[in-house]
């Protein structure tokens, strides 16, 4: 039991004694550092049910607390504020129940309990994983292994964009331009040689309009009547009216890039299991369109359109089949979100993972699901998030001015070498454990850089800055985890039994942090937010150092004390491995 609850009840036992009234609830608050205390009652709050001056009140609680409560010392009342001081046997027995967890923090799901989809990725196949994918995959991933770490059975799953004039276009330019190139000829990753061709058809198609331009067309003309162009949408009536030599063409180019994106996920160290492709989806959602236009959910307009009106709900009315009864992008959503939930009938809500240029589209979607009657549409969330910007600005694919997700890997592993070789903090090691390490540190700083900022904010990446192994810094948490693993080597002695200590204020600071974890855990996953994780994680950081600077470790004055601060040395570690672990962040040994 936690000691909010043991003092929920004992503050209430307190109020019921002294004052007769049944107080509803019990608010918290840390204790601010220039007060003793380890946890404050907030009086103030409690003024609703009792009548009276706060300082008296807080004080005639506290007395009784110290009197009839073990974990209560001492207490002390600032204005509205009764600040109490727990006993150093309260953590102590707290520390050795942490210490014999497993998985500490993390909650088993329950039976029967509803799981939860998380999707992400979702990209064209058309070009590589860039650096705004990062995000949504780092974000999406580590969401659901915080959910999954919170209780619930989690699903990751994406939505393949491989059909639409973009894949055509890649596989026309390929035609065009190609002359029979495939990675393996190339030595070109299959994503990026698709890309490759999407930028050449871009090209070319720039070149006809500015020729049929100089013809005496005007622009908007000249982007229709482009002859690369008209071919390509040619390409794509082909492709839907199953055309064999074009459907052959497209399976081929889009295993290119599967095979492809593998490697980035791999890479990154993100996983999947499940997939959904928008070439089997696209023409979902058309039966669920009439089913509601039975019942009144949709109405037709004097074209044959159908439509939801969503006024008033404060949106606008919503297109969900054009007049001649092909879909758009809502039809094939919500009929993909009543698939999943038939491909998965223990499926109780979802997330998904886009960036907020999407904000209004998933109102309705979720708005028109739950017009429509499924009790899950309650349970449905967009996991929002801001764009990833760099230092020279904004990237645009049809250019090949994008931010390759690979590349980017690759140059973080280059930039944790490069601040390594100069900081000469792997002397002594061999190639390939230079090299894992560098790869470890690199990952770590790009995912920890992403994560630790909310989700709904925009990001300036820098990867140098990233890579400082000072401040808030993946880097930097990794060193101090390494030191910690140094410090347990160091140790011969035996640390598996529990020792009773008077407790350093530093050791009970740093306690009280590991004692937020769970909390902390179910905290982010009800925000669905890893911020929440990392800057925890940075907070325990900070503390461990300053623990470390102020308090000798193997120069103890007794044998109990060495061995307990070991044993907390190794908690902290614990700790910091699994809530890196919740963000997709690995972690050295050695560094």
């Amino acid at each position: 039991m936690s000691i909010q609850e043991i003092l929920t009840a004992e503050v209430k036992k307190a109020v019921q004694s002294i004052f007769n009234i049944e107080l509803p609830t019990v608010e918290f608050q840390a204790t601010r550092k220039e007060f003793e205390g380890d946890v404050t009652v907030v009086v103030f709050s409690m003024l609703r049910s009792i009548k009276g001056n706060p300082v008296q009140i807080g004080e005639a609680i506290g007395q009784y607390l110290v009197d009839n409560v073990k974990e209560i010392t001492a207490f002390n009342v600032v204005k509205g504020f009764l600040n109490l001081v727990i006993d150093n046997n309260y953590y102590i027995s707290v520390f050795n129940t942490i210490r014999g967890e497993e998985n500490y923090g993390f909650v088993s799901p329950k039976e029967g309990e509803k799981a939860v989809m998380v999707e992400y990725s979702s990209p064209n196949t058309n070009k590589p994983l860039h650096l705004g994918h990062v995000r949504n995959v780092l974000l999406g991933y580590s969401v659901a292994e915080i959910i999954k770490a919170s209780g619930k059975k989690v699903y990751k799953t994406q939505i393949i964009n491989d059909r639409g004039i973009h894949i055509c276009k890649s596989m026309l330019a390929w035609q065009r331009f190609g002359n029979g190139e495939t990675p393996d000829s190339s030595g070109l990753k299959g994503d990026k040689l698709v890309g490759k061709y999407y930028v050449a058809f871009d090209k070319a198609y720039k070149e006809e309009i500015a020729g049929l331009i100089e013809g005496g067309i005007n622009e908007e003309e000249a982007k229709k009547e482009a002859p690369i162009f008209k071919e390509a949408q040619e390409m794509l009536r082909k492709w839907e009216a199953g055309d064999k030599d074009v459907v052959a063409l497209w399976e081929k180019m889009n295993q290119w890039v599967y095979d492809g994106f593998e490697v980035t996920y791999k890479n990154i160290g993100v996983d999947f299991d499940s997939y959904y492709y928008e070439s089997n989806t696209y023409l979902l959602g058309k039966d669920n369109i009439e089913d509601g236009l039975a019942r009144g959910v949709f109405f037709k307009k004097e074209d044959g359109s159908v439509w939801c009106d969503l006024t008033e709900d404060g949106l606008d009315e919503k297109l969900v089949l054009r007049s001649d009864g092909t879909a758009v992008y809502m039809t094939q959503d919500i009929g993909t979100a009543i698939q999943r939930i038939k491909d998965n009938p223990d499926v109780g809500g979802m997330i998904y993972t886009v960036g907020n240029e999407q904000d209004y589209h998933f109102k309705v979607l979720f708005l028109i699901l739950k017009k429509l009657g499924y009790d899950w549409a309650e349970n449905l969330s967009h996991l929002s998030y801001g764009m990833v910007d760099l230092p020279s600005g904004k990237m645009k694919s049809r250019e090949g001015t994008v931010v390759d997700a690979d590349d980017l890997m690759d140059e973080m592993t280059t930039t944790a070498k490069e601040i390594s070789q100069e900081l000469g903090k792997l002397d002594g090691y061999s190639e390939e454990e230079k090299n894992q390490v560098y790869n470890t540190i690199g990952l770590g700083a790009l995912k920890y850089f992403i994560l630790k900022v909310d989700p709904k904010k925009r990001i300036l990446f820098d990867p140098k800055e990233s890579v400082d192994f000072q401040g808030n810094t993946g880097p930097f948490i990794q060193y101090t985890y390494a030191r910690i693993q140094a410090i347990l080597r160091k140790a011969d002695f035996d640390t598996s039994k529990a020792v009773d200590v008077e407790l350093h204020e530093k050791e009970k600071e740093l306690i009280k942090q590991v004692m937020l974890y769970p909390e902390t855990i179910q905290q982010a996953a009800k925000n669905e937010s890893p911020a929440l994780i990392a800057n925890y994680t940075y907070d325990l950081v900070k503390l461990y150092n300053s623990f470390f600077q102020n308090v000798s470790i193997f120069g103890a004055d007794t044998q109990e004390e060495k061995v307990f601060r070991v044993q907390l040395s190794k908690v902290v570690g614990d700790v910091i491995k699994s809530a890196f672990g919740l963000l997709g962040v690995r972690v050295p040994e050695r560094m």
